[in-house]
């Protein structure tokens, strides 16, 4: 796939807008009424801080501490930049915190200690240790980090992690179980060598020899060489415990027979000469971020049979800590865990290395474009496998549990497993896997009005997130002028201007376009101004023609004349069978609703068709169909001549035979209610609707724009199906983010 491209100016904008920085805090308890406010301070929260007094245990039950991790560091070794001080790694912090949310559902929050002095950072965090459940180490120089590490592991009673070691360390062991299954060796037997010991080498080789490597067959290099014994420059007592007993003295002779590399040193650091020289059936993780110590294509031209793994996310086998760090404080908080030992660590290893070895769901397989099975290519599970969160933090609390480090045990795994796939926010899976489709497709998409700056910048960020090429209707002086504007200058050469006046092919989208009108009321010369003068009838006419992929418009006009518009070029009415699904995301769950943008007051056999298309949306973005026809009334009560369509409906679909649960008419309570469901034992959902068909076009849009201003409710679409050519309408309300997620629906043929 595509590289992506990230500039500085969007970078800053993500982090700017709509809020400084990337996560704010909700209250989970009501705050509205005195009696909350008495309840949630005073005189109410006297209650369980008593309680707590005398049996600290229960600030588990009381407080958010068992959910609640601390992501610390000192801006000594942040990412690859180096010391930017406390303050300066402050978004990266956040930006950790945020995964924790992200990826196991972990609260976290960020503290920059502005202190190089070990003594002083861990007497700060050792103080704040009652409000925590865990303390997440992060960007931390070496050998401080050690120090720092084994201080807090010893003073605190609370999980203590540094991430940049053990992390790392957890995935290359997961890796290396994998690696060795292919090549039928054992970890006992092989010879491995580390390149690079600062802490996260230092962690992966500790690991693998707690795994059952021998320390003999263990051979630790550094910028001055091996590590022997014997050797005293450049050393620390951290070094010298892997000291091996051997006459190599270079990263070139270590190399010589060795089954497995480990790097995390520096770009360039490993030649093809030094790969040719390895064992049979070689892995090779070249961790050194940005560039890897070798890349694979280097590695593998030279050793075909050699296994690679790099950190980066546009090669095969990425070690990445996202797959380590969330779930292992799952794991650590959920059984209330003292600390995190190497028992939790290599259980967590063994269970990602069983996760890659198991059929890879299509869900996955679907978001990266291609089918994953266990193999050389394919040895260490992808980030965004939904299966992580249920998989990997029981194996975890297992071997918690197991080692004694358990405050409280889990009792019934399976319902703790069940409990792990609801924290999941399933739409952040279907955003995930619609992107990868839309990478994968490479659509030229056409972006109707390159007036408009939002359209401009949503054409530059399809473009640089690698998703395919952006075409833009407008006029090539003025395109240049709104992006320089909006700071994106440099981009006019990465996107296509297109413009009806300097076009080759306005002739034929002339004739092409008087064929269709001409028995309309339309002559030539109404033709040609439709054509050059209205973009969204030249941009229709391009995509008719085969000059691009899909079209997005609708950002500058109402849907309403935009339809009337399209109308002109393609059948995309409501006689033609066109609908409209608007995609509402909202606290983990996803509902359609239809019809949004065609069909003014459908009957009975409108909806019907409405629900169909809508189904055909919900299975295209992953969703398995069940459809609610809702109203004011629930099966005939209270009667209504209004409802009365609604109530016809299912019969409709009844006698069509379709594939999918619906039921109806419902409140949209009972449609989305499993309580309020129980009430009627013979409707035909098993569980609540995500598909809600609505009696006209203005409830539907009063439904959206409702959820959206009162909930603040993720809003995508209308989704325009049911219609033969790629093509998506935004609201004029959209951000520029609105208008890539549209043009990610059309790329990915939704519809």
């Amino acid at each position: 796939m595509p590289k992506t491209k990230v500039t500085s100016e969007e970078a800053l904008a993500f982090h700017l807008e709509p809020t400084p920085g990337k996560f704010e805090i909700n209250a989970t308890v009501p705050m509205t009424t005195q009696r909350d406010l008495s309840l949630a301070y005073s005189p109410g929260v006297a209650v369980p801080c008593e309680a707590i007094a005398e049996d600290p245990s229960t600030a588990y039950d009381y407080t958010n501490k068992g959910n609640l991790v601390a992501v610390i560091s000192n801006g000594t070794a942040v990412l690859g930049l180096g010391n930017l001080g406390a303050l300066g790694s402050k978004p990266v912090m956040e930006g950790k915190a945020v995964l924790f949310k992200r990826f196991a559902d972990v609260n976290s929050i960020d503290i920059e200690l502005d202190t190089e002095d070990p003594d002083e950072f861990c007497n700060a965090v050792r103080l704040m240790g009652p409000t925590f459940g865990g303390i997440n180490l992060e960007d931390i120089k070496a050998p401080q980090c050690f120090i720092i590490e084994q201080r807090l592991k010893e003073e605190m009673d609370i999980p203590v992690f540094h991430d940049d070691q053990h992390g790392t360390a957890v995935i290359c062991a997961a890796g290396l179980l994998n690696a060795l299954k292919i090549s039928g060796k054992k970890i006992e037997d092989v010879k491995i060598v580390l390149n690079g010991a600062g802490a996260a080498g230092i962690a992966c080789i500790e690991l693998v020899k707690a795994m059952g490597a021998k320390h003999d067959n263990c051979i630790v290099c550094d910028t001055k060489g091996v590590i022997y014994q014997g050797r005293t420059e450049g050393m620390n007592q951290w070094k010298s415990a892997h000291a091996a007993n051997t006459d190599l003295r270079t990263l070139e002779e270590a190399m010589k027979g060795a089954d497995v590399f480990l790097g995390v040193s520096v770009k360039g650091a490993v030649t093809p000469e030094m790969v040719e020289t390895m064992a049979p059936d070689p892995l090779i993780f070249a961790m050194a971020n940005p560039d890897p110590e070798i890349t694979p294509e280097e590695a593998q031209k030279v050793r075909p049979d050699a296994i690679v793994g790099t950190g980066r996310s546009d090669y095969a086998n990425q070690v990445n800590n996202v797959l380590a760090f969330p779930y292992l404080f799952r794991g650590a908080l959920d059984i209330h865990a003292r600390a995190i030992n190497d028992e939790m660590k290599i259980a967590c290893a063994r269970a990602l290395a069983e996760l890659a070895r198991a059929d890879v769901p299509d869900e996955v397989a679907m978001a990266y474009g291609r089918k994953l099975t266990f193999g050389r290519d394919y040895i260490i599970p992808t980030p965004f496998d939904p299966r992580l969160i249920h998989i990997i933090p029981p194996a975890v609390a297992k071997a918690g549990m197991d080692t004694g480090v358990a405050r409280r045990p889990i009792i019934d795994m399976n319902s703790y497993e069940e409990s792990l796939k609801s924290r999941m926010d399933p739409t952040a899976n279907i955003l995930r896997s619609l992107n990868a489709r839309a990478r994968s497709a490479q659509a030229r998409m056409i972006f109707a009005e390159g007036d408009d700056p939002r359209v401009l910048r949503a054409a530059v960020t399809y473009s640089r997130s690698g998703l395919g090429r952006a075409i833009v209707v407008g006029r090539e002086a003025d395109v240049a002028e709104k992006l320089e504007a909006a700071g994106l200058g440099d981009a006019v050469s990465e996107i296509e201007v297109v413009n009806a006046a300097n076009t080759l092919h306005l002739g034929t989208y002339k004739e092409f376009l008087y064929k269709r009108l001409q028995r309309k009321g339309f002559n030539r010369t109404d033709v040609h101004r439709l054509a050059s003068r209205d973009r969204h009838v030249f941009a229709s006419l391009m995509l008719a023609h085969g000059h691009g992929d899909g079209l997005v418009t609708g950002a500058t006009r109402k849907s309403a004349h935009v339809m009337e518009l399209i109308n002109h070029v393609f059948d995309a009415n409501a006689q033609a069978g066109a609908v409209g699904v608007t995609a509402l995301l909202h606290k983990g769950r996803i509902v359609l609703i239809g019809d949004t943008l065609v069909h003014e007051w459908p009957d009975e056999n409108d909806l019907a068709h409405i629900a169909e298309r809508a189904a055909g949306v919900a299975r295209h973005i992953g969703l398995e169909p069940r459809v609610a026809f809702v109203s004011f009334s629930t099966f005939g009560y209270p009667v209504s001549e209004r409802a009365e369509k609604m109530h016809i409906a299912p019969q409709v679909l009844d006698k069509r035979g379709v594939d999918f649960e619906y039921e109806g008419e419902m409140t949209v309570d009972v449609a989305l209610n499993p309580s309020q469901q129980e009430a009627y034992p013979f409707q035909r959902l098993t569980g609540p609707a995500n598909i809600l068909v609505v009696p006209a076009r203005h409830s539907a849009s009063i439904s959206t724009k409702l959820m959206q201003e009162m909930a603040d409710a993720t809003v995508i679409g209308p989704i325009l199906a049911g219609i033969d050519q790629n093509i998506q309408i935004c609201s004029t309300a959209s951000t520029a983010n609105d208008i890539v997620n549209m043009a990610i629906l059309a790329a990915c043929k939704i519809g």
